[in-house]
């Protein structure tokens, strides 16, 4: 035909929901050259006429290309974009095109050939479109997909949409603490820019010059371009900017269009439970194997304060490099928590807090004083590493002496009141000794009894820690292993009395003063217990005798004092560990 045909969409009796879900998969079904399938539920019909490029299909949002010539039944052409030698680009799932087109295309692979037959109800329905389509007609389109430019709503609200121009590098994103550097250039809607750079660095959960900055580059791979379309809620919103130096005015609900290259970023790990501990990787180490507690590691290493004071320097300027053991409090707890999850080679910055660093008092270094309360910085190259063993590296009797030998270093760790240190130590002895099915029956005998040691001592340090879950889960291990444990059962009661469960914590204590009636501790913590649960009875008694003689809702002072018998966990005295095992 000599007119140019240009694809309308369907009314919005046609378009109604976006079709996504009729088909089950952006994929469609599989099929093979010759073969034709029925695509969801409507009558939309696909026949494969020559297979695309591996497994990728577009997806709602993207902007396509295709080549495309449309028949009806009878075999009457309507149009063709071949006959015009020019292709046709629309955005898929976005009703610029009739409903078959969006629900049939977004199957399609890249290079791919198909003939689609679309019902009315998903083409130009009652109303057709004259003079070329009649009412109610079926249509046919042999469609080839020549390529696709991805397109996303990245927020999913259509605040900012990405169109990526040019694919990025590997597979990795940034996260909010890493440091990007980016080249960009915004503008108005009629092309005024507004703002660029040929090279600006930021932290992503900072952003840089407005919200859709740090939100696109989290999405973005390594030398990736892309395109954004920027709505007024991720620009400058209803107030606009105003000019500012070599920066232009943004007017007041303005959108923004920025051309965005993510060039790099250094990847920012927080570290420990209040991610206080920060380390920058200023360049990558080498595969993926990091040190394990007890490695002994060769770093070189510069100190500095905030101002820039130097007051270490070891590997540099011919100075031997520095060697230590990891989790041995060799070094400050900042810096041996950052080389933990360093690999060899790496090169990173690390800024650590003065509660990880040296705290409160002042400390006399080679080449200055850290004054307290000092946040210290070290540039850290991490030059080898020999890693503790683990229990696969070991034979069944190596096993049994390794926990043997961390279950005494656990214990003199308690002594000094390092709970935390003293219950690492204790986990590793018993993963040395977890899986015992190739031991002999002497072995297993040793194995079972440094387990109960282990876990049984592990207990007491989470006990001290707080940690009254897990204290609970290391006695059942115990216990598991030997239901009769006077100490499992004592630790364990403990657990449940301050997990406010006060139930088992009573079936414990009772059973252990069963199986040790004389044992001073178990009786005292067995008295106490029952006191707590006969003043928390006498309060319940009161409770629902005013609330029947009353029957009434309770005043507000009622209201509290019910609230705290209910929710209080009750406090026990800091009852004795025994003695060491």
């Amino acid at each position: 035909m000599d007119d140019d045909f240009d694809m309308p969409a369907g009314d919005d009796m046609m378009m109604g929901d976006d079709g996504m879900g009729d088909f089950g998969g952006a994929e469609g079904p599989v099929m093979k050259v010759g073969e034709e399938k029925e695509i969801g539920k409507q009558g939309l019909k696909k026949k494969l006429l020559k297979e695309g490029e591996g497994w990728d299909t577009p997806e709602v949002g993207d902007e396509v290309e295709v080549h495309y010539t449309g028949t009806l039944l009878d075999g009457k052409k309507f149009d063709s974009s071949r006959d015009r030698d020019t292709t046709f680009k629309f955005k898929l799932g976005q009703g610029e095109v009739i409903k078959g087109w969006d629900l049939g295309i977004k199957t399609m692979k890249k290079g791919e050939n198909a003939v689609f037959t679309i019902p009315p109800e998903l083409a130009y329905g009652e109303a057709g479109s004259p003079p070329t389509i009649p009412a109610n007609a079926t249509l046919q389109f042999d469609v080839e997909l020549l390529s696709w430019t991805s397109v996303r709503d990245i927020c999913k609200d259509g605040g900012i949409f990405k169109k990526i121009l040019k694919e990025g590098e590997k597979w990795e994103n940034p996260k909010d603490p890493d440091e990007v550097l980016v080249k960009y250039e915004a503008r108005l809607e009629d092309g005024t820019v507004v703002s660029k750079s040929e090279g600006v660095e930021f932290t992503v959960k900072d952003g840089y010059f407005c919200p859709a900055l740090g939100k696109a580059v989290k999405t973005m791979k390594k030398t990736e371009k892309v395109l954004l379309t920027v709505k007024p809620q991720y620009g400058f919103g209803e107030m606009g900017r105003p000019a500012a130096g070599e920066e232009g005015a943004v007017p007041p609900n303005a959108s923004l269009l920025v051309d965005l290259e993510l060039v790099s970023w250094k990847t920012v790990t927080e570290i420990g439970d209040d991610k206080k501990i920060l380390k920058k990787v200023l360049k990558e180490g080498e595969g993926y194997e990091r040190p394990n507690e007890g490695s002994v590691v060769t770093v070189k290493i510069t100190g500095k304060l905030q101002d820039g004071t130097v007051f270490l320097n070891k590997g540099h300027d011919e100075q031997e490099p520095l060697e230590f053991k990891t989790d041995e409090e060799a070094v400050i707890e900042g810096l041996d928590r950052a080389v933990l999850n360093m690999k060899k080679g790496e090169v990173a910055l690390v800024t650590i807090p003065p509660e990880y660093a040296y705290g409160s008092t002042e400390s006399k270094q080679d080449l200055a004083v850290i004054p307290a309360n000092s946040t210290v910085i070290y540039e850290v190259e991490l030059v080898s590493f020999v890693k503790d063993k683990e229990s696969w590296d070991l034979n069944n009797a190596e096993k049994i002496e390794a926990a043997g030998a961390k279950k005494e270093e656990g214990n003199a760790l308690f002594k000094l009141s390092k709970f935390a240190r003293a219950s690492k130590r204790y986990e590793k002895a018993a993963k040395f000794i977890e899986y015992d099915t190739s031991f002999s029956e002497d072995e297993k005998k040793l194995s079972k009894q440094l387990k109960i040691t282990c876990n049984l001592n592990n207990a007491a340090c989470k006990l001290k820690l707080k940690d009254y879950k897990q204290a609970e889960k290391l006695c059942t291990k115990v216990l598991e292993l030997d239901s009769q444990n006077v100490k499992a059962l004592y630790r364990r009661s403990q657990a449940y009395t301050q997990l406010a469960d006060l139930e088992l914590a009573e079936v414990d204590i009772k059973k252990a003063l069963e199986i040790d009636p004389d044992n001073r501790d178990v009786k005292l913590t067995y008295k106490t217990l029952k006191e707590k649960i006969k003043e928390i009875n006498k309060k319940d008694a009161k409770f629902y005798s005013n609330m029947f003689s009353k029957m009434t809702k309770p005043s507000a002072e009622e209201s509290v004092s019910i609230s705290a018998s209910f929710t209080v966990k009750p406090q026990l005295p800091n009852f004795v560990l025994w003695e060491w095992m």
